[in-house]
């Protein structure tokens, strides 16, 4: 019941500071777009994700963190390859599609529209694709992160 009024009062703050900020918002300096690139054995069979800083904003009454709201885009079959949000506090929310998501040391869970998930700071997010061949799929991910830090980085080859 608590975690579900957190995330219920994370996605209201973060759809609220999207909206506020449309047309005015700064993207997040220190972000990461996965690219084909990235990891050739992963990307050879499947396209990656994308993702896209919405609004970065320090936040006024919790000294030394941001808050920045991003929309992760996952075409038809895309997979994105394993990663980190350093000692970011990750909240997604399924804005469009399924996602298959699997944090490391937990089960895989499949995220439908309207679903969220929480990713506590270090985890390692070992899977994360959309389950679809046909369809997109869509997140709006809020990170509570520490000023500079990337939000999103790939593990190596």
């Amino acid at each position: 019941m608590i975690r579900m009024r957190i995330a219920g009062g994370l996605l209201a703050v973060a759809t609220l500071a999207a909206v506020t900020a449309c047309g005015n918002s700064t993207p997040a300096a220190h972000t990461h777009t996965s690219t084909a690139t990235s990891t050739s054995a992963v990307t050879s069979q499947h396209p990656t994700d994308s993702l896209k800083p919405l609004l970065q904003q320090n936040l006024p009454n919790v000294k030394g963190k941001t808050f920045t709201t991003a929309i992760v885009d996952f075409p038809p079959n895309a997979r994105a390859v394993p990663h980190r949000h350093g000692q970011a506090f990750a909240y997604a929310y399924v804005l469009e599609g399924s996602v298959r998501s699997t944090l490391e040391g937990q089960p895989t869970t499949t995220y439908h529209q309207g679903q969220n998930w929480v990713e506590p700071p270090g985890a390692h997010h070992v899977q994360a694709e959309n389950t679809s061949t046909t369809k997109p799929a869509k997140l709006l991910v809020v990170f509570i992160a520490n000023p500079g830090e990337a939000l999103k980085t790939d593990d190596p080859k």
